[in-house]
């Protein structure tokens, strides 16, 4: 499911504003105005395409004018050296949109690169790889679908969309005097019957009154293997079982192996590097309309 359109104009609007406030000084300063262009989305590594519909926007919102061929589609695999769209239209607007269209899909195929790592590391095992709320602020729903795209899975998207008590919540909770299983089930009952209950545990003698309070899932957080596999023994189907901290390309499988239910990983959006993709013009043609173009660099123009 992609991110819907009015969300990714609302977002690429906020970015084109902050990027160019008053208008874009050097195109129309320098670049004519009847001037076109035709530019090629290419990729300097090889990845997983996130965000061609972002990209394409930017160029629509500064100059409708401007046409945006898609030649891969989000989620797709792709090589160094691949086309991945083109763009003709009005020179200045595509000079003005490129940043932000770079930033953007720059940003979100790095996401989901990086999970499709996770993904093909625990292949096989059955666990579900997660975001979280480690998200860069304004930008969370594109990195959800970037999540997405690369194979993963979305966990809640904000604190309004279910109940989960983290270490603070349970640490307030015991200074209060209040039992864990009774508080629980008293959450239970007020909240709609829609809504999910997760509780974060860091360790197993927690599990006992977290089951007699009814979650439907629970997080074993900071978790050996060993202890992780206990925990889904003890737990025995009764709730979901997720497994989060301590999770790298270099733990995830063994991780995967206890027989948890899902992996949540902050670094699929907090760590993840913008992958190198460029906006190359066609300078045979600028060279036409007198327009000189710098030579293209791993990320497009500064």
């Amino acid at each position: 499911m992609s991110t819907d359109r009015r969300e990714i104009d609302r977002i690429v609007t906020a970015a084109l504003d902050e990027d160019a406030p008053w208008g874009d000084l050097t195109s129309e300063t320098l670049i004519p105005a009847d001037a076109t262009a035709t530019a090629a989305l290419v990729a300097r590594e090889p990845g997983v395409l996130s965000g061609i519909e972002v990209f394409a926007a930017a160029f629509r919102i500064v100059d409708p004018a401007i046409e945006v061929e898609r030649l891969a589609a989000d989620g797709d695999r792709f090589a160094a050296g691949d086309v991945l769209a083109r763009v003709h239209g009005p020179a200045r607007g595509i000079l003005t949109a490129e940043r932000v269209a770079l930033n953007l899909s720059q940003r979100m195929s790095g996401v989901a690169t990086l999970t499709a790592q996770y993904v093909a590391a625990v292949a096989g095992t059955g666990a579900r790889i997660v975001d979280t709320r480690k998200t860069t602020p304004g930008l969370r729903s594109l990195e959800r679908q970037a999540v997405r795209d690369g194979g993963g899975r979305n966990h809640r998207r904000s604190l309004s969309d279910a109940i989960m008590a983290k270490d603070n919540h349970l640490a307030v909770l015991t200074a209060g005097g209040v039992d864990l299983a009774t508080a629980l089930r008293s959450a239970r009952d007020r909240m709609p019957h829609t809504a999910h209950l997760e509780v974060e545990i860091d360790r197993l003698d927690q599990l006992d009154a977290v089951l007699a309070g009814g979650a439907d899932t629970i997080m074993l957080d900071n978790f050996s293997p060993d202890d992780l596999r206990e925990g889904v023994r003890r737990i025995d189907g009764r709730a979901v079982v997720e497994a989060s901290g301590g999770v790298n390309l270099d733990t995830v499988a063994a991780i995967a192996a206890t027989g948890v239910d899902v992996i949540s990983v902050g670094a699929l959006t907090h760590s993840a590097r913008a992958l190198d993709l460029g906006l190359d013009v066609d300078i045979a043609l600028a060279e036409s309309v007198g327009v000189a173009p710098a030579a293209p660099s791993a990320t497009g123009h500064p």
